[in-house]
């Protein structure tokens, strides 16, 4: 009819997506400074790596031309693939990359998923897994942590409700929380689910532990072929602004993920700088101990401060506090600060930081010394 108003779009929407709500990313940083009338800003919200890429990404970079940047990249990552396989002892066919790690997290749901099924992972622990579940009419069903750890027996209890589970996520180490399971315990977990479900390791912080008792996921594949590994070039490897991660699986695994991947996804910037960053020990050595300086530094003024403080592996840390934590972040924020808070993760009156240089470290213990004690 002429002049009606047009129908509206929500009739189109599935209800999975009309009651999902869309996650909201702070500011730039130039904005962020003019809304809270700073000159600096430490960003300490995104563990990120504040030693940046290696140096020989950063060459890399550098060295590309304005023809390379014209032409698609390679569609499946081709040489990136061969030197991940040769890090991690696999052959290529068992690398699959994408747009950083959540796009992996969303092959790996498309593959085995569809709506009516469910996931299973913690109600506290890095939230895409459930987000991209739950927008794609996936139930995730949200196991509570125990002593801020994966709870094994919890989440196995949670898949075996019914038939509907098809993946179990865990993240190894756990972000926010820094806990890890050891290999003994992984191994055991995998025996349980006995390749009723994939399970799914997400190991972005991985090269942040050097304990000998950290799990060597890949060599479990051998035993477990539901078993998939996630790795992300984000954090250690200091290339967050490229955005790009990669699974492992064995051969079937990768094949039948490899079906629901959106080749060409993942540019020719960063496969370059990932090829040349990938298993640089002198940057893992040195970031790591920046990180366990930063780590012992901070811990103890906090403490000195009668704040408990949580995080073992990664590059952060997460603070219990005596306030809200969301005035505490826009106090720190209007200190040149920036933290994440933590409410919307299910941890109310916890804060979280990356671990940095120690003029930003010192910047925030001043921050904290002046919060804790007005």
């Amino acid at each position: 009819m002429i002049g009606s108003a047009p129908p509206s779009l929500t009739r189109l929407v599935p209800e999975h997506v009309r009651r999902f709500t869309a996650y909201v990313p702070s500011p730039p940083d130039e904005e962020l400074k003019r809304l809270y009338r700073i000159d600096h800003l430490h960003r300490l919200n995104n563990n990120e790596n504040p030693l940046g890429p290696p140096p020989a990404a950063v060459a890399a970079l550098a060295a590309m031309t304005p023809a390379q940047h014209a032409l698609y990249p390679s569609g499946d990552g081709f040489f990136l693939r061969r030197r991940l396989a040769a890090l991690h002892g696999v052959e290529p066919e068992q690398i699959l990359i994408g747009n950083g790690a959540n796009e992996v997290i969303a092959f790996v749901l498309k593959a085995f998923c569809q709506p009516g099924d469910a996931i299973v992972t913690a109600d506290r622990t890095f939230a895409v897994y459930e987000w991209v579940a739950e927008f794609s009419g996936i139930e995730a069903r949200l196991v509570p942590l125990r002593d801020h750890a994966f709870d094994d027996a919890a989440m196995l209890a949670a898949a075996r409700a019914d038939d509907r589970t098809k993946i179990l996520f865990l993240c190894n180490p756990n972000n926010p929380t820094g806990s890890w399971w050891d290999g003994d315990r992984l191994g055991r977990f995998l025996d349980a689910v006995g390749g009723r479900q994939v399970v799914v390791v997400d190991e972005a912080y991985a090269e942040f532990v050097d304990d000998p008792a950290f799990p060597d996921a890949v060599a479990l594949m051998r035993r477990h072929p539901n078993l998939v590994v996630f790795r992300t070039f984000s954090k250690m490897w200091g290339l967050a602004g490229l955005r790009i991660g990669y699974m492992i699986g064995t051969p079937e695994m990768t094949d039948i993920v490899r079906r629901t991947a959106v080749v060409y996804s993942v540019g020719g910037a960063a496969q370059i700088a990932a090829l040349a960053a990938a298993g640089d020990q002198a940057h893992r050595t040195a970031t790591n101990a920046l990180m366990e300086e930063a780590r012992r530094h901070v811990s103890a003024e906090m403490r000195g401060l009668g704040l408990p403080v949580l995080g073992r592996a990664g590059n952060f840390l997460m603070l219990r506090l005596p306030m809200s934590d969301t005035i505490a972040h826009r106090r720190l924020l209007a200190q040149g600060v920036m933290v994440r808070a933590m409410t919307g993760f299910r941890y109310p009156n916890h804060i979280r930081l990356s671990l940095s240089h120690p003029a930003a470290m010192e910047a925030f213990c001043r921050a904290m010394h002046g919060l804790v004690r007005r």
